[in-house]
């Protein structure tokens, strides 16, 4: 937890290799720290997505909305931040935020929808919220 308004956040630096011909990160690899971010939100919380799957229950992105502002270049330390939220009865909202930072300047914004489902078909997200609870989170419903 931290006291930017989000429920978690993951420091990362951006390694050469993730970087396109014109040396800023290439727009797949935001995909990739967002998710690694949700995994380890995941571990902080004390769910294992391994785990998860091996009990049969699987967290599917169904939406994944991205507003890139500006790139990330190779050496720059930046922050991910997570706030996770409950919507309806079945869809779990990530907001997150790529922040580099040097500055502070805000690099993606990004929303990601997910459920999670059993047998192929959507269930309700409760066992997240009742882990959250246990590690101090609230999530919000919208």
């Amino acid at each position: 937890m931290n006291n930017s308004g989000h429920d978690f956040e993951l420091e990362l630096q951006v390694r050469d290799y993730e970087c396109d011909i014109q040396g800023i990160v290439n727009n797949s690899v935001y995909q990739n720290y967002l998710e690694h971010c949700r995994h380890k939100f995941l571990n902080f919380a004390g769910l294992d997505f391994a785990q998860l799957h091996n009990d049969g229950i699987d967290a599917v992105v169904i939406k994944a909305e991205l507003d890139y502002k500006f790139p990330l270049r190779p050496g720059d330390d930046f922050l991910i931040r997570v706030k996770m939220k409950k919507h309806g009865r079945l869809r779990i909202i990530f907001d997150q935020q790529i922040i580099r930072k040097a500055d502070e300047k805000l690099m993606v914004n990004a929303r990601i929808t997910a459920v999670l489902t059993r047998n192929n078909r959507p269930i309700s997200p409760e066992i997240l919220v009742e882990k959250f609870l246990k590690a101090g989170i609230v999530m919000e419903e919208i």
